[in-house]
């Protein structure tokens, strides 16, 4: 992650706040007299904030792991030639 001084940042804001969102990575602020904060895209929290609701919801981490296994053992659903060429959009 880039770190930069909040000098640099507020002198420079409309170009990092591009490059946070264009590159879509997180950019430190560091503050001489206080804490430092990240900057970054509403879209990436929104990823950021739905990736934690699913890790931390013991039920949806159990769903998962059963369908990997049951995908690893060859034993989940199978999808009909039409239901893929929906999903594909073929």
């Amino acid at each position: 992650m880039d770190s930069v001084s909040v000098k640099k940042f507020r002198d420079n804001l409309k170009d990092y706040v591009e490059q946070t969102v264009t590159d879509h990575t997180p950019l430190k602020v560091t503050r001489r007299s206080g804490e430092d904060f990240i900057v970054m895209s509403a879209d990436d929290w929104e990823r950021e904030q739905e990736t934690l609701y699913v890790l931390q919801n013991s039920s949806l981490m159990q769903q998962i792991a059963d369908s990997v296994q049951s995908h690893n053992q060859k034993t989940g659903y199978q999808p009909s030639r039409e239901e893929m060429d929906e999903i594909t959009g073929i």
